[in-house]
Order: structure tokens, then sequence, then C-alpha cells
């Protein structure tokens, strides 16, 4: 009589992806995981670079979460100063992220976030295919300059090879 072979599960690590797991990510620490400055800081980022005022993101943001916002809310979320002054900092709560991801056009604080847990935020099609352009521009301007340089090259070498005979 054989023994039944026994089945193991596909979804459970083996010890050694485990370790592999715990040498690439570390030992948890503590506080490894307070993130609230990079946070703030890639909020302040996105509103930084975003072309709409604080006023004209709160109000966005109010219109997409069907609750107000104001902008004195989205100071509060990117002010470091309420702990300094005896105030309980604030934070942006979790699920006002993806609207204020949207409004800025700005995906960085979802990426700090997703960062911590091993997660990638890659951007949807739009703006793949915006990236895409951009690259294609990127390339034609690189192929024009060296189109040019290489130009230039046989004009020096025509004029040296004129002046040489």
């Amino acid at each position: 009589m054989s023994k039944a072979r026994r089945r193991i599960d596909d979804k459970q690590l083996s010890i050694f992806d485990l370790l592999k797991d715990l040498s690439e990510t570390g030992i948890p620490t503590e506080g490894q995981f307070k993130i609230i400055d990079q946070l703030r800081g890639a909020l302040r980022t996105a509103i930084k670079g975003c072309p709409l005022s604080r006023y004209q993101i709160a109000g966005e943001m109010s219109v997409l979460l069907d609750q107000t916002v104001t902008k004195e809310v989205i100071d509060s979320w990117t002010r470091e100063s309420d702990e300094m002054n005896g105030r309980p900092g604030r934070h942006i709560p979790a699920e006002f992220l993806p609207a204020f991801c949207r409004v800025t056009g700005n995906n960085d604080p979802l990426i700090v976030m997703g960062r911590k847990v091993g997660l990638f935020v890659l951007p949807g099609p739009e703006a793949l295919r915006a990236e895409i352009q951009k690259l294609d521009e990127q390339i034609k301007k690189v192929r024009d300059r060296k189109k040019r340089r290489m130009m230039f090259l046989v004009e020096m070498e025509k004029t040296k090879n004129e002046g040489a005979g």
C-alpha cells in the first residue's frame, strides 16, 4: 500500500520564500511604518505641482467626495506646526486620498503608502499614453540633435580634408 501524497497549499510560502522576503524587507522595527512626514511631503509636492489653488482643490474634492473639504482642512493635512504648538496633528483620511490624487493629478501620496507594503501604483491607460507620447517626443528631439551633429561632423571632416589636400 502506497502512502497518500500530501498536497501542498499553493498559497503558503515555503520557508525559503519567507526567508527571502524577510531579508529583502528586513525584520519590522518599531516606527518603521510611520510615514506621516513622507505623506505630508507628497501632499505638499502634489499641491505645488497642481495648477489649481488650494481652494479649487478643496472644491473639486468636495464634489468628488460629496462631503465638504475646505482649504483650511487641506492646510491642516500638510502643516507640521500643529504638533509643535501643542495641537493634535491632522492626517488626511485614507478615503480622501483617491479624490486628492485625482484632483491634483499626482499619485505620489498613494505611492508613498503602497511602497511600504511592497505595492506599486501604476497610472491608468490615458496617463500611460501621455507618457508614451512624451517619450516619443523626447526620442524625436534626440534623433534630430544626433542628425544635426552627424551633419556637422561630416562638414568638419569635409573642411579638414579640403584644407589638407
